[in-house]
């Protein structure tokens, strides 16, 4: 029998922006490496192009063997009978030490057709910290123009402040840039696929356009602008049920999560395991097998799961 309850380790690697102290902090990690800004919590997925991306646990066994050894505990029947062994998440924490690119991601038929992977990558963030006047910005105003330069492009976009607490939806093909000085939960269909309209300067172009050339690349741009509306009585619209669902609270009943503790301290209880102490900062896999589940004292989490 598995333990149901596991406690995920920090699974950091360097990425082309800049960013990492505030994950360190969250973490409480004396490690504050500015070149490590994600953070792949309970992750199967490989980061394209490098040897990083799948989490291991605290004994060091990779996670992937771990959910593949008894998938039964881990998963409830629905899903193993949709998507195997597999979270069919990818949950991420990401420190924006510097504004990121404007770019944006292929949806699940542009990925199939064109890069023959099954996952394109539609997205969530939940602000978990941001600096004064943070900004993030998604979708075209009034349409693109691929002339356009950075200014150019930041000013045809919709700018939308953001403050702890905020959630965010961005459908694939809707371009987007985080601000300087946010630290985010995000979680996003299993890949890592971006497209970059902001690139000279920062990759090649191949890397921007995951080898594909600029002209097709585009075809996975939509121009719509983000909505402005914010849904009632949940964090994310239901469309995102499709690819993921994010829900915050102290007390969930059984059913595979990966969990982020996000605010106090306490404990982690549940109907069939032996409790686990949390703090801010905390992520833990919570297998099926462990039944319903509950925090105790101040602590509160985001539990992150794959499409319903």
């Amino acid at each position: 029998m598995p333990v149901t309850i596991q406690v995920l380790p920090p699974n950091r690697f360097p990425r082309f922006y800049r960013g990492g102290p505030r994950i360190a902090a969250f973490r409480g990690i004396d490690e504050p490496d500015e070149r490590l800004p994600e953070d792949w919590i309970g992750s199967t997925t490989h980061a394209r192009s490098e040897d990083n991306g799948p989490s291991r646990l605290a004994d060091g066994s990779l996670l992937a063997d771990v959910l593949a050894a008894d998938p039964e505990s881990f998963f409830e029947p629905a899903h193993l009978a949709r998507h195997g062994a597999e979270p069919a998440v990818l949950v991420k924490l990401l420190d924006a030490g510097e504004r990121l690119p404007v770019h944006f991601h292929p949806d699940r038929a542009f990925a199939q057709r064109h890069l023959g992977i099954d996952h394109g990558k539609t997205e969530a963030w939940i602000i978990l910290e941001a600096e004064p006047d943070a900004t993030v910005w998604l979708g075209f105003e009034h349409g693109f123009d691929p002339s356009w330069d950075a200014a150019a492009m930041l000013d045809g976009m919709r700018r939308i402040p953001v403050a702890a607490g905020d959630a965010l939806y961005v459908p694939a093909g809707m371009p987007h840039a985080i601000g300087e000085g946010i630290l985010l939960l995000e979680l996003q269909e299993p890949s890592d696929l971006s497209l970059l309209l902001e690139w000279q300067g920062i990759v090649a172009e191949e890397d921007a356009f995951l080898g594909l050339t600029p002209q097709v690349a585009l075809e996975a741009l939509t121009t719509t602008p983000a909505s402005r509306e914010r849904p009632v009585g949940r964090l994310l619209p239901a469309e995102a049920d499709a690819f993921f669902r994010a829900d915050e609270g102290a007390s969930f009943d059984a059913g595979f999560a990966i969990v982020v503790v996000h605010a106090g301290a306490g404990e982690l209880e549940s109907e069939n395991a032996a409790s686990v102490p949390v703090r801010r900062g905390s992520t833990l896999l919570v297998a099926y097998a462990a039944g319903a589940w509950r925090l105790t004292g101040s602590a509160r989490a985001f539990r992150c799961r794959g499409p319903a």
